[in-house]
């Protein structure tokens, strides 16, 4: 049996950089056959994205491109002419998912919008990936995940301490756009699951803007519910006033430890035990909500005075049985490094780098998709599939309208 349920389902993407992108990389993890439709000339410019902060990409692969289009075929496509337009369409025939983050203007200028797919396939799902949104007056405007999906949508505002001028920017490039892709792909799944059982297909909507206030809808009902904001603290205060286990604790090798421990009096005393303050795991100064509430101050000085004396590895293999969660505080290096990732194998081998797989398994199973293809690499292929002969093969070549 297949631990691929979308094996069989055929996606043409007409997309660039990362977000719908990142969408059909989901998609043939899935199982999907994920063709990418790319400009004949130029290409997917992300491609062209080298440099990132102070992280610069010499030769291939190249992550910023790889990430977002694992698992993919790729074809050079000029849909601007006649005869590309012609083979767009053949391709948008045989397909089950239409993907696409073209704006209104420019689907309208190629005549790839709803309607003109479904000319020539009635039933095809037309999955649309966008700024903000399909209504309102800014639909035909486009943007980036720092834009629609950070800045507007209220990360950066709620997690810049007042104390900083401006604000923090995302952790990474394409955070929003990863998750709002696999936002995308999830509503892609729902809508095959409904032609499956009903026989109809869907438009499928997404947005950066959308996904953004998706990822802060609990503090967004909170803070509307009260109209209040919340006031986050500075960075250096990473705790609770009230509980001494929900802080951040610093190592004697300058590494952090998070405890997370809702539930004070249920972990105290393994705690103390744990960090070799067993004197203290009786202590009626700890024993009710109400007491650890008021000698929280106090308690965090013991424990934090009891946690620096030892470096983190030490701490990891101790905590071990630990029975409250906690989590060392780790960079992207030493979180590629995690056992517990390794183990659960949610980096995986594609081509010749390593990349994070899609945090969806099946069958407890990880993807297995391949690299992402170069520019335009399988185009020959994909025309023969259409059925095409060499001799038109090379006539739409001539003409400029494949790679």
């Amino acid at each position: 049996m297949s631990n691929k349920p979308l094996e069989g389902v055929r996606v043409l993407e007409v997309a660039m950089y990362g977000f719908v992108p990142s969408a059909g990389a989901v998609l043939a993890e899935w199982g999907a056959e994920v063709i990418k439709v790319e400009h004949a000339v130029t290409g997917d410019p992300q491609r062209g994205l080298r440099q990132t902060g102070s992280l610069r990409v010499e030769g291939d692969p190249n992550p910023n491109i790889e990430h977002a289009n694992r698992g993919k075929r790729s074809i050079g496509l000029q849909m601007g002419t006649p005869e590309g337009r012609e083979v767009l369409l053949e391709l948008a025939r045989r397909a089950d998912v239409f993907l696409t983050s073209f704006l209104p203007g420019h689907r309208a200028k190629f005549d790839i919008d709803v309607d003109a797919i479904r000319a020539v396939n009635p039933n095809i799902i037309y999955a649309r990936g966008s700024a903000f949104g399909p209504r309102g007056e800014e639909a035909v405007k486009g943007g980036y995940d720092m834009t629609a999906f950070w800045c507007r949508a209220g990360t950066a505002a709620s997690i810049t301490p007042d104390a900083i001028d401006g604000m923090i920017g995302p952790p990474g490039p394409a955070y929003g756009d990863t998750i709002s892709g696999t936002n995308l792909a999830g509503g892609i799944a729902a809508a095959l699951f409904r032609r499956e059982r009903t026989g109809e297909p869907s438009v499928v909507d997404v947005s950066l803007l959308g996904s953004g206030l998706w990822a802060m809808g609990h503090l967004i009902a909170l803070t509307s519910h009260l109209d209040e904001l919340l006031v986050n603290p500075p960075p250096t205060a990473a705790g609770s006033p009230i509980n001494p286990l929900v802080h951040l604790y610093a190592t004697s090798d300058d590494r952090y430890i998070s405890f997370v421990m809702m539930q004070p009096t249920k972990f105290w005393a393994d705690v103390c035990r744990h960090v070799g303050l067993d004197e203290l795991a009786d202590d009626p100064r700890w024993a009710t909500a109400e007491s650890v509430a008021e000698h929280t101050d106090e308690a965090v000085e013991l424990i934090g005075a009891a946690i620096a004396k030892r470096p983190l590895a030490e701490w990891s293999e101790q905590f071990a049985t630990l029975a409250g969660p906690w989590a060392p505080v780790q960079d992207t290096l030493q979180a590629a490094q995690d056992h517990q990732v390794r183990a659960n194998e949610y980096i995986i081998q594609a081509g010749e780098l390593e990349l994070v797989a899609n945090p969806v398994q099946f069958d407890v199973t990880a993807p297995d998709p391949g690299p992402a293809p170069g520019f335009a690499e399988q185009t020959d292929e994909i025309l023969l599939e259409l059925g095409l002969d060499w001799d038109r093969i090379i006539e739409l070549k001539t003409v400029g309208a494949v790679t």
